[in-house]
């Protein structure tokens, strides 16, 4: 069967023309694959088609056009849904890419991955991501128009959408980001929840039965409830309504079903994560009046509707462009500032500021100098943007002058997330999608709560910056709750994640440098509570020696070297007090500083020999966590002096003393390792 010509079709038949498309393409893929989710897509695909062609505000032939709408499909399962808006409305996704469902090589993955395709805003799938970077992406946007828009002249007006599940308001990180998105009066985040009843187990009756809607009324949501996903007319209704509303971020709930037109599987858990099978495929396209052939069919009248989306998106690009030049005219200063943000440069000589500190000054914690240097940092990066889960105080992460972010003051820097880390992870990975340089701060133990949006960040490669600070036994008396131990072991295995642990204030600021610089990456810090001496780089090396990773701190030159002191953090101290005391009795010691292990790992190999030359096997690592992975550095004959157990409530020197953290235990190793115990 095919379609009748365009002229004899209404605007209702286009409608039901083009949304039958989505459902078949993701019906073929996900078939010829032998692999895929086919119910979302096919139930969810009214609602969408209609958000991408009658509101979404975006130019498929420029996809990072800066005020342009951001949609997200947050339950990223159904990511046939999304290719196939792609590749229908004109973005750099070919049919052939969609037929490479889920294949090697493909850019059509199982789940969304950004930098695959231009137009896929971020990486979703783990339940609830995509929903808190949505939050990210809407309070970007009002910081930006606050910065930047002036009266008459507003460059930045965007709105986020995304596409969420049952499984993405079950996720815990989902109910932290609408909380937090409520509270602060996102009125540019609309999200449509796809109520199709349907879990991987079964009916969402099994766990989920609570009232969605008065749950997100709760939260300061304005709230619409439409009993039929595929009225068009109704959904396109709900969002101008949605659009409308100037006090509350939205939720447009709709009734779907999963598998729609699908004569035995609609509406049954059989349709969520497996093909429908093929005589079940043909059954469908009989019942939606489709042609069983050719496969991957798209009729030329779809086509032709969905590709409007060329033209129309460059003509609201070409108008945007227009008022940017008379913004420019008035405001050049701000314009400047503009250009410098959509381009990613950073401004001139905002280095120079950052601090240095001096051996002459007391001891201070690593997490109270990176508070120095962001309050140094901040004045020269106006894009810098970020605070913490209630700890602002104990973080050290608070901008001094820049005022609290909230619904009467969008032009504010500081962030103030709640009890909420999970969200604030995912919301951090949203602004940096958006442009920003955004950081989060808690205690790195509760960095296993956010680890869902540190991995995300690391695969996306994205600039979030996340500040862990009492990161270590030694935040003492409050015990081993909140004592971390496995967590940097944890951190390091995740790819792309740069943790960076300084062993004092110069460090530090170096470890800042680093964390602003990286453009392919998050950066971790790892920061102590306790105070630490500030080494004295008269007699030690630079700290600049961090943007390596590992660096000689200190000790004898490699062809007379018999011992390797390494050390992270607070611990460097005590490798440093130990090297002064095996020098004076005639060990030629080195100490080397590892503040980063993946820094040091991008190092050539020569240079990782000479930090570490391979003839010296008497290495000992020092560091108050988990041994776990020490053994690449230290070999099979060096030791490490570590915590293989949880810590305990008491004072951080005696933690130092019954945990063997001491220059003493630590040359009583380094003899041992020598043979001169």
């Amino acid at each position: 069967m095919n379609p009748a010509p365009s002229a004899a079709l209404s605007p209702t038949q286009i409608d039901t023309l083009a949304i039958n498309t989505i459902r078949c393409l993701a019906m073929d893929a996900v078939q010829q694959a032998n692999s895929g989710h086919p119910g979302l897509p096919m139930g969810a695909a009214a609602m969408a088609y209609t958000l991408w062609t009658r509101h979404l505000r975006h130019n498929p032939r420029n996809p990072r056009w800066p005020n342009r709408d951001r949609f997200i499909l947050s339950a990223g399962h159904g990511c046939m849904l999304l290719y196939s808006l792609l590749h229908l409305t004109g973005y750099d996704l070919t049919l052939d890419d969609i037929k490479q469902f889920r294949q090697w090589g493909s850019k059509t993955p199982g789940h969304p991955e950004r930098q695959l395709v231009a137009g896929i805003e971020t990486t979703t799938g783990p339940l609830g991501q995509g929903f808190g970077n949505g939050v990210g992406m809407a309070l970007a946007g009002k910081y930006l128009a606050a910065r930047f828009n002036r009266p008459g002249h507003d460059l930045i007006d965007y709105r986020v959408y995304a596409l969420c599940s049952d499984g993405d308001l079950m996720e815990g990180v989902s109910s932290e980001a609408a909380s937090l998105a409520g509270f602060l009066g996102l009125d540019n985040l609309i999200y449509l929840y796809d109520n199709n009843h349907i879990t991987i187990e079964g009916p969402t009756e099994l766990t989920f039965a609570e009232n969605v809607a008065q749950r997100f009324e709760a939260y300061g949501w304005f709230v619409q409830d439409l009993p039929d996903g595929n009225d068009v007319e109704a959904v396109d209704q709900a969002l101008r309504r949605a659009q409308a509303e100037r006090e509350r971020p939205s939720l447009i709930i709709c009734r779907t079903h999963i598998a729609y037109g699908s004569p035995h599987k609609q509406d049954t858990a059989a349709a969520h994560g497996a093909p429908l099978g093929e005589e079940e495929v043909n059954l469908t396209k009989q019942n939606l009046g489709w042609p069983l052939e050719p496969k991957f069919y798209i009729p030329e009248e779809a086509l032709e509707h969905f590709r409007r989306a060329i033209p129309r998106g460059a003509a609201l690009e070409d108008e945007w462009q227009r008022r940017r030049e008379a913004y420019a005219r008035q405001f050049p200063d701000l314009a400047a500032e503009w250009d410098r943000y959509v381009s990613g440069e950073l401004p001139d000589g905002w280095k120079e500021v950052i601090p240095t500190f001096s051996a002459a000054e007391k001891p201070m914690a690593t997490r109270q100098a990176s508070g120095q240097v962001l309050n140094a940092l901040a004045p020269r990066l106006p894009l810098l943007i970020g605070g913490s889960a209630d700890l602002a105080p104990s973080t050290d992460t608070y901008l001094k002058g820049f005022g609290d972010f909230n619904r009467h003051h969008y032009g504010a820097r500081n962030l103030h997330f709640g009890v909420r880390e999970h969200a604030m992870g995912a919301i951090v990975n949203g602004m940096a999608l958006s442009g920003l340089i955004p950081y989060g701060g808690t205690f790195l133990i509760f960095s296993d709560y956010m680890r869902p949006t540190i991995r995300l960040a690391a695969l996306m490669e994205i600039r979030s910056i996340f500040v862990f600070t009492h990161d270590s036994i030694f935040l003492g008396e409050d015990g081993p709750t909140h004592e971390p131990i496995e967590h940097l072991a944890s951190l390091r295995a995740i790819p792309n994640l740069c943790l960076i642990r300084p062993a004092d204030a110069n460090e530090t600021a170096v470890a800042w440098q680093v964390a602003i610089e990286r453009r392919d990456g998050p950066v971790a810090l790892a920061l102590t509570r306790q105070p630490l001496p500030v080494i004295d780089r008269s007699r030690y090396a630079a700290a600049e020696g961090l943007t390596r990773g590992a660096y000689i701190l200190a000790g004898a030159p490699a062809e007379r070297l018999e011992l390797i002191l390494i050390a992270t953090g607070s611990e460097v101290s005590v490798a440093l007090e130990a090297y002064e005391k095996l020098t004076a009795e005639g060990i030629a010691a080195r100490v080397v500083s590892m503040p980063s292990w993946d820094l040091f790992e991008k190092q050539p190999p020569s240079y990782r020999d000479e930090v570490l030359p391979p003839s010296v096997t008497a290495r000992l690592a020092i560091e108050a966590a988990s041994p776990l992975g020490w053994e690449r550095y230290v070999g099979p004959s060096g030791r490490v002096i570590g915590m293989t157990r949880f810590g305990a409530s008491a004072p951080y020197k005696v933690l130092a003393e019954k945990f063997g953290f001491t220059a003493a235990n630590v040359i009583r190793h380094a003899r041992a390792l020598l043979g001169r115990g």
